[in-house]
């Protein structure tokens, strides 16, 4: 059976290639501090359909290349997408006059 892994995707830069991030809160055994662990795997998405902020599902396969040896299952939850805020010209304001 093959490991299925659920994280965000951090970086989708490269051409069919996402970059997955699992973050794990944990405590430390002896002095009870917690601390967050995180671990980063990349996947190889076929379509490019995975976009960063994706909550995603990812799949151990043969290796893909040096680094890739999972693949993307699906995309469970889209995030947050950036939006273009288009900037409109501002109306002129009217000049106030000096007087002496």
């Amino acid at each position: 059976m093959s490991r299925k892994i659920t994280g965000i995707v951090t970086s989708d830069k490269a051409d069919k290639t996402i970059q997955i991030t699992l973050t794990s809160r944990l405590t430390h055994p002896l002095y009870g501090k917690q601390y967050t662990r995180s671990r980063k795997f990349a996947a190889h998405d076929e379509k490019n359909e995975a976009k960063m902020g994706d909550r995603v599902e990812i799949e151990e396969v043969r290796p893909i290349s040096r680094t890739k040896s999972f693949k993307l299952v699906k995309v469970i939850q889209r995030g947050h997408e950036q939006v273009a805020i288009k900037e409109e010209p501002a109306a002129e304001a009217p000049v106030k006059e000096e007087t002496k």
